[in-house]
């Protein structure tokens, strides 16, 4: 099992179909942020344990060594000497120090495959918060904006609109009201003598225009 176990279903999931699901994917992906970067903290300190012990398991498998060389040195000394039986005790020891050499190394080899998975799985989850954090101020615009629409559509659904609507109509037909007074006010007043000249000369210029038009026919007709 990974390190990220329990952020599992967001280092394996799609970021966007993840917060499509999401009651509110502003709140979502500020948490999603948050446990990335409180996972990779937690990374860093698994890490720095795993390599504390790759360098522990290090130190041990050079002293298992050394003693591997130390038993051979002896049981060489003890056999120059005629003393078989100190070399065939060397000798065990000399093999034990070999199988503590290979068995460090079984669990170096370990140490190094959790090192590389942590590495994986620390780039995996790099990946998605840097998309994350590249969505975030997209993902509250978007929200803020589906809001604002969402409030105009709940205003439009209700009989407020409507309503002014109809208030508008009504004083717009009052003051259409107060034009057509106006309007007759002015009909059933009396011309002033401005008016009366006026009417006058009108009268004039359509009766020159008139004996004009006769003339000109007459002209056409000869």
């Amino acid at each position: 099992m990974g390190i990220f176990s329990r952020f599992a279903d967001i280092v394996n999931s799609n970021l966007s179909s993840l917060l499509d699901k999401a009651e509110d994917p502003e709140k979502m992906v500020r948490l999603i942020i948050q446990e990335m970067e409180d996972t990779l903290v937690e990374v860093r300190s698994t890490s720095a344990r795993i390599l504390a012990d790759k360098k522990e398991s290090l130190r041990r498998i050079q002293r298992a060594e050394a003693q591997v060389e130390d038993w051979q040195g002896k049981a060489e000394l003890a056999l120059s000497k005629g003393r078989e039986d100190l070399a065939r005790a060397a000798l065990a020891e000399k093999q034990n120090a070999v199988e503590m050499v290979d068995a460090i190394k079984l669990e170096l080899v370990t140490i190094e495959q959790q090192l590389e998975r942590l590495k994986e799985e620390v780039s995996q989850l790099q990946d998605k918060l840097n998309d994350a954090r590249a969505r975030q101020k997209t993902i509250i615009m978007r929200k803020q904006a589906a809001t604002s629409r969402l409030d105009v559509r709940k205003q439009l659904d209700t009989n407020k609109i409507d309503q002014a609507m109809s208030r508008f109509e009504q004083y717009e037909r009052r003051v259409e009201g107060i034009e057509s007074e106006v309007e007759a006010y002015q009909m059933t007043q009396p011309r002033g003598l401005q008016d009366e000249f006026a009417a006058l000369e009108a009268e004039d210029k359509v009766s020159q225009e008139l004996e004009a038009l006769k003339k000109s026919m007459a002209k056409k007709n000869a």
